[in-house]
């Protein structure tokens, strides 16, 4: 039993070196590929489809100031004052999934930085887990800054499309850094379903999500200030 425990605390401890070597890396080496695109691609070549991944990385000043505001005001409005986990979001969304059948979700920018990056897509106690570690260390060892860049880097936002820049070229035929308020609040929310919403031609609802975006962009004042995030 010894050897045994001994042999778990080594590889305990192995696992702890690598990992949070692998997040000091990545707070400045682009994120090439993530686990999502190889089973995404996995899943074309079994499905008998072609395959296709596109991605292009961009540092975050080459990725508009809009589409960076419209992702926190869809996705995670407490980004800069939370640590990764929005504790007052979570309550509510239990108490929203107690009564409603609609489930909803409370994941912050940061959590889902950290799921995209170094984990698998599923909903297991076990994956949620490992979320909650990485998005522990991201938020340690990265800026939020460099959170929104890797996110919109590497967000899937269609089928084989991956990141900002890759996006942008496909729906509107332009830059990352060239999209207008309108097109960064269409890929904003398309977000939480990029496989089943559409950019290019949305749905009366997408186009109502996308009004309400651009209102809470214009509440926020039309730029995400970096400058008022909390200290750690």
């Amino acid at each position: 039993m010894k050897k045994i425990f001994r042999w778990l605390g080594k590889l305990l401890l192995w696992y702890f070196a690598i990992t949070i070597g692998m997040v000091i890396i990545l707070r400045w080496v682009p994120v090439y590929f993530t686990p999502l695109m190889v089973i995404r691609v996995v899943e074309q070549k079994m499905e008998g489809k072609p395959m296709k991944l596109e991605k292009t990385w961009k540092p975050l000043s080459k990725i508009s100031s809009d589409l960076q505001l419209a992702v926190v005001c869809t996705e995670d409005q407490n980004f800069l004052k939370h640590h990764g986990f929005d504790f007052g979001a979570i309550e509510k969304a239990i108490k929203h999934n107690e009564k409603s059948k609609r489930k909803r979700g409370a994941s912050t920018i940061s959590q889902q930085t950290a799921k995209n990056v170094f984990l698998w897509p599923g909903r297991s106690w076990i994956r949620k887990g490992f979320e909650v570690y990485f998005t522990f260390l991201i938020e340690t060892i990265w800026s939020k800054e460099r959170i929104m860049e890797v996110y919109l880097n590497v967000a899937e936002m269609g089928k084989g499309i991956y990141g900002a820049e890759a996006a942008s070229k496909a729906y509107f035929k332009t830059s990352a850094a060239k999209i207008n308020k309108r097109q960064a609040a269409t890929l904003a929310v398309i977000l939480p379903s990029p496989l089943k919403y559409n950019a290019k031609y949305p749905s009366p609802y997408l186009n109502g999500r996308i009004n309400w975006t651009l209102q809470q962009m214009r509440f926020w004042g039309g730029k995400l200030d970096y400058s008022k995030k909390e200290k750690k």
